[in-house]
């Protein structure tokens, strides 16, 4: 789906941003871009999408070079949520926010409609709703909303849950996780590691602009070395199964959910 290939990004008066980044991302995953503040996570999605252009190197897009392709093109095929919803929505209403998205991608009219419903019962959205008298969240919700109503083939989701409780944040994830099902592939940037253990199958990690570990949710969110190297800190339920094993008991090296530590706890009641 899409390749870097020795890629580095920067301005002149600033140098390297990025520096020499290969990888790939594989069509049909949830993939989590993680790492401190400042490590290159926004600028790389931002790549990706194709809003700026490599300083060198290629990046593939299906095997065709982004540089090559329109933005116009690119944006048939992505979906992009911003980190600050406020950059993104730009119509007064949520449904007119919808139809604006639409509009570009959907000709047929009938299933412009059937798409747009769905998106606002999936999210509880008011399509009479005014984005700007509404709060951070469901303005988040807004912009999410019409970044996934056209069903892109990829989406590019830039700190999907920032200012949104446990109860919204379940429900935008859920529904990601949903489309992904459908065949959406995912890449979002993300500072809550439960959100990336739960949703995301696989994980880059970057640190000052280079990627310093690459691939599996579970292996790479249980290497303390290469999460403590980038200002990490792991899920709660793998950060508990670790402080179990360094007490002495055994069993918990592969603990990645609340079900695997209950089984874990109940085989040693059962031994005791």
């Amino acid at each position: 789906m899409i390749t870097f290939e020795q890629v580095s990004f920067g301005y002149i008066e600033e140098g390297s941003t990025l520096k020499d980044l290969s990888f790939t991302i594989e069509k049909g995953s949830i993939t989590a871009l993680i790492g401190a503040n400042g490590a290159g996570k926004t600028t790389l999605a931002k790549l990706i999408r194709g809003l700026i252009r490599p300083t060198s190197g290629r990046i593939l897009f299906n095997g065709k070079d982004i540089s090559r392709m329109k933005t116009s093109t690119l944006a048939a095929h992505m979906g992009y949520l911003f980190q600050n919803p406020d950059r993104q929505i730009c119509k007064n209403t949520v449904g007119e926010e919808l139809d604006f998205t639409l509009e570009k991608t959907v000709p047929e009219e009938a299933e412009r409609e059937r798409r747009k419903a769905e998106v606002l019962e999936a999210l509880q959205l008011d399509p009479e709703g005014e984005p700007f008298l509404l709060s951070r969240g469901e303005r988040q919700k807004i912009a999410l909303a019409s970044a996934l109503v056209h069903r892109p083939e990829l989406l590019i989701l830039d700190e999907p849950t920032t200012g949104l409780d446990y109860k919204e944040c379940t429900q935008i994830m859920e529904y990601v996780k949903i489309l992904n099902q459908q065949g959406v592939t995912v890449v979002m940037v993300c500072h809550d590691m439960e959100i990336v253990l739960d949703y995301s199958d696989h994980v880059i990690v970057m640190h000052d602009g280079r990627i310093t570990a690459d691939g599996l949710t579970r292996t790479i969110l249980r290497d303390a070395k290469v999460l403590a190297a980038s200002a990490l800190l792991p899920p709660q339920i793998i950060g508990l199964s670790a402080l179990l094993q360094a007490d002495g008991y055994t069993g918990f090296e592969e603990v990645c959910t609340v079900d695997e530590m209950t089984a874990c706890v109940e085989a040693y009641r059962r031994e005791a």
